[in-house]
């Protein structure tokens, strides 16, 4: 897959693939509640993967404990694979993250992160897959 490449689904196509959770985080752009997502206290090595097409997002070599109830990370994995998006929505600015190749909603990200970046990309549990490194990926609840 390349970075021009764009996953098209319908909704039907979407609900069957993912779990209620998942489709309502990604597909609606809900938020999980925060402290219950698996992989906000989760700091194994390894690649976190969009959980609608597997796309590389983040390296757990930039995850952070935040300590704001969701996966934290300073950097994406590569800038082209994710979009930023103004977010004017619930009375207030913020920079929704999605994903560039299926427009799965991630999260937002803040100024508020370390260095080197001053960037915080807090992400939804249910909206990632984890690879550890030399192994398949894992997925949430499964």
């Amino acid at each position: 897959m390349t970075n021009d490449d764009k996953i098209v689904k319908s909704d039907a196509e979407w609900k069957k693939e993912l779990s209620p959770e998942a489709y309502h985080v990604m597909r609606e752009a809900g938020t999980e509640a925060p402290f219950t997502g698996k992989f906000d206290a989760f700091f194994e090595d390894g690649m976190y993967k969009c959980g609608s097409c597997g796309s590389t997002l983040f390296d757990s070599k930039t995850k952070y404990d935040s300590g704001c109830g969701w996966p934290a990370f300073f950097a994406p994995f590569d800038a082209k694979t994710i979009d930023l998006i103004n977010d004017d929505t619930l009375g207030m600015h913020r920079i929704e993250v999605r994903c560039h190749h299926c427009g799965a909603h991630l999260g937002h990200v803040f100024d508020d992160g370390p260095e080197p970046t001053g960037k915080r990309f807090c992400i939804n549990s249910a909206s990632l897959k984890f690879e550890p490194v030399g192994k398949k990926p894992m997925i949430p609840g499964v």
